[in-house]
């Protein structure tokens, strides 16, 4: 028996039309993690991280990520002070990938910004990658839910931005 082409052009648009259903709940079921290195949900990296941020980062950027006092203006040497990473700072604003690169290379280098002056040391020959990184899933750790969520969108959209 021979179909007609409507007959079979409906259930081809059926199938698809299914299969775009199936997507859509998918995608719009799930918080958008696109361009997400970090893991603040996995609480063995978020402890190995707390270790690795006590034993490294905390004489500058305090026990409870505080930052160090008026560290938006430059001293008398012209370096700024260590920000926080609590809710206060600014460390949320940035892509997981930026603070990536500013951890591992340094301010100076990941920026290029070969005349500022920068008490942040690059961690590439003192951290590993997955250090660097549990360090971070650590300290995001400690945001609440609303500031992580604006975050995930400053990685959505520095993912939107890469693909071009």
């Amino acid at each position: 028996m021979k179909r007609s082409f409507s007959q079979t052009g409906f259930a081809a648009l059926g199938l698809i039309a299914l299969a775009g259903a199936v997507v859509s709940a998918v995608y719009f079921s799930k918080p958008d993690k696109a361009g997400a290195l970090f893991q603040p949900d996995n609480a063995s990296i978020v402890a190995q991280g707390k270790e690795i941020y006590a034993a490294n980062c905390a004489s500058c950027h305090g026990d409870n990520l505080e930052g160090q006092p008026n560290w938006r203006s430059p001293d008398a040497d012209g370096y700024l002070p260590a920000p926080p990473h609590d809710k206060s700072g600014h460390t949320w604003h940035h892509p997981d990938e930026a603070l990536f690169g500013l951890t591992k290379l340094g301010v100076v280098k990941y920026a290029n910004l070969k005349d500022h002056k920068s008490n942040m040391p690059a961690y590439e020959d003192i951290l590993s990658d997955d250090e660097i990184i549990a360090v971070l899933s650590y300290i995001k750790s400690t945001w609440p839910k609303d500031i992580r969520e604006m975050h995930d969108q400053r990685n959505a959209i520095a993912a939107q931005r890469k693909k071009g």
